[in-house]
């Protein structure tokens, strides 16, 4: 499961969670529920918003041996094409 950041604007705090890529957290109580804290004096209806995280660069290198990226042949980013190789 991912980990995503949340900032609480009430109180300035951001916490980071583990949760599925579909599930919404939109209140202090939903992602002080996930994180496993208490909410403290913070408002639990108070609303919070998930930070744009950077993500992680995954190279074909480093998922093993599963064949060529690009099949087809076109220029692609396991041919080193896009700069990222």
């Amino acid at each position: 499961m991912p980990t995503y950041d949340y900032r609480c604007n009430e109180n300035g705090q951001v916490v980071e969670v583990r949760h599925g890529m579909m599930d919404k957290v939109t209140t202090w109580g939903e992602l002080c529920a996930l994180a496993g804290m208490s909410p403290g004096e913070t408002d639990p209806a108070a609303p919070v918003e998930r930070l744009a995280n950077g993500g992680q660069v995954v190279r074909n290198t480093s998922l093993g041996d599963r064949g060529t990226p690009c099949q087809s042949g076109a220029p692609c980013c396991g041919a080193k094409a896009c700069g990222l190789g």
